[in-house]
């Protein structure tokens, strides 16, 4: 897998299958399905310093399998960051999310200087606790009416980790 940032010439592919993933998405995510709405969306991405976006892509196809975002990035002595991010049904279960957020990992404490990622989950997502606890999040926390999603305020969990977890040598990916 491969990391690369959100552009504008990827709205066609993105919104295609975020429209054959509505189902695996549904209630927990709701990504641009339209090439107007993804185009705002990258934007916020590419020109807010407070966030950074990637698309996770095979390698050599450079088919996007899923896309990670680092918002609300916050430096001084809290150097933190909230990720968000989503699989595409056809990549769904086949390991890709997983060696992209290890991607994502090393980039936020290695190249922004992190030093603590977040994820709110809602607790009956399954699959999105799998992928942060593979990777070496810890839970938390319970953040009761956390955020507002598809029309009300959804519970959520808090699952984190720092850079002291992330296993860095080459070729690796996840937790200590």
């Amino acid at each position: 897998m491969t990391l690369r940032p959100f552009a504008q010439d990827d709205a066609d592919e993105f919104t295609a299958l975020a429209r054959d993933s509505r189902n695996l998405h549904r209630p927990w995510l709701f990504p641009p399905e339209e090439p107007a709405t993804y185009a705002a969306y990258a934007s916020r991405l590419t020109e807010d310093p407070t966030k950074a976006g990637f698309l996770v892509c095979g390698r050599p196809s450079g088919r996007i399998a899923g896309f990670i975002n680092i918002n609300n990035i916050v430096g001084g002595g809290f150097r933190c960051g909230a990720l968000g991010y989503g699989a595409f049904a056809h990549a769904a279960g086949r390991g890709l999310m997983s060696e992209g957020l290890g991607l994502v990992l090393r980039y936020a404490f290695d190249t922004l200087g992190l030093h603590r990622l977040e994820a709110n989950i809602q607790p009956a997502n399954e699959g999105s606790i799998a992928l942060v606890r593979k990777a070496g999040f810890r839970r938390e926390g319970f953040s009761p009416d956390f955020l507002f999603i598809d029309g009300a305020w959804r519970d959520h969990e808090r699952w984190a980790i720092t850079t002291e977890r992330v296993d860095r040598r080459p070729g690796l990916s996840g937790a200590l």
